[in-house]
């Protein structure tokens, strides 16, 4: 595939970030909700070609049970493969034995997954909201007096498949017990994609209010309706400079069956070329490990960037 170098063209916005980090979710999220097994050394090479591509944050895996997770029951196996690779590589853990685990392995990254709802919380983690971010407390509290920078995610922050619509207050206040935690790096996640650019627009603004600072906001959409690449927009114009992406739009979540895929990493990518917003990413590159990683899967990516680029006529 030939990306035309003039396209996609660049109009600057000055009201928009110079710069974009992409915190690339594919390894871990998007391949958690797999039907079939992948490979290890398919997970490696995967991990490999993405920070080839360019790509400076790359979550690897999770140390989860493999019970609740089994697609990622391998995190021991596969750590070690790609433990060198000259990129950020973050990790889940869910509990200190999830941290020890990280640890013994020599993991620098690792993040917790929280979530704004009870029903989620239940679900999820068999626990209530507090009763989770309780357990949290002693793994960000080790984890950052070991040197490791920590990630505090946050899934249902718009809606929930159980309750439906999720109080912005309520939201604010998981998100701010995170950060009081410690937790450097906040992931706001539209875990089912029902999010709206009015809505991250106001959210966005109730956690400036409350004291959490942008600069520590990330966010990570779905696009069930469509929005992730518009409510992605609003968080840009509100400072956001941190957004998650799933290469080819892999993944979903195997505890909210109506979350679909991820924002594909592509689509933002052309985007922000676009806006002339730097990302250090080969869209070209990008395109053809989504490709390749797709073939492995033995599905088209469901990317439409990833398409339009692989199209041949």
């Amino acid at each position: 595939m030939t990306l035309p170098a003039t396209l996609p063209m660049a109009f600057p916005d000055p009201e928009l970030p110079a710069r974009v980090r992409i915190h690339e979710v594919g390894p871990r999220d998007g391949l958690q909700n797999e039907r079939t097994a992948v490979p290890t050394e398919v997970k490696a090479e995967f991990i490999r070609r993405l920070a080839a591509a360019g790509l400076s944050t790359v979550e690897a895996t999770s140390f989860v049970h493999p019970r609740w997770v089994p697609q990622l029951a391998d995190a021991e196996a596969l750590f070690p493969l790609v433990r060198d690779v000259p990129v950020r590589l973050p990790v889940l853990v869910p509990n200190e034995r999830g941290l020890d685990r990280a640890l013994a392995l020599g993991a620098r990254e690792v993040a917790v997954f929280a979530s704004a709802t009870e029903s989620f919380a239940k679900a999820n983690l068999n626990r209530t909201v507090d009763e989770a971010l309780a357990m949290f407390e002693p793994v960000v509290a080790r984890a950052t007096e070991a040197g490791l920078k920590v990630r505090g995610y946050l899934s249902m922050c718009f809606g929930d498949p159980w309750e439906g619509a999720v109080p912005v207050e309520q939201t604010v206040r998981v998100t701010k017990a995170l950060a009081d935690m410690g937790c450097e790096d906040l992931s706001l996640g539209d875990t089912i994609g029902v999010a709206t650019p009015g809505h991250v627009r106001t959210l966005l603004g109730e956690l400036t209010a409350a004291g959490v600072p942008v600069s520590r906001i990330a966010v990570h959409f779905h696009d069930t309706y469509g929005q992730a690449l518009a409510n992605t927009l609003a968080a840009l114009r509100q400072g956001v400079t941190t957004v998650d992406a799933s290469a080819g739009g892999l993944g979903g979540c195997p505890y909210a069956k109506s979350a679909t895929g991820n924002l594909a990493t592509e689509d933002l990518v052309w985007m922000l070329d676009g806006l002339g917003i730097e990302t250090g990413v080969d869209l070209a590159a990008l395109t053809a490990t989504s490709v390749w990683m797709a073939e492995q899967l033995g599905r088209p990516s469901p990317s439409r960037t990833v398409r339009a680029l692989s199209h041949k006529e």
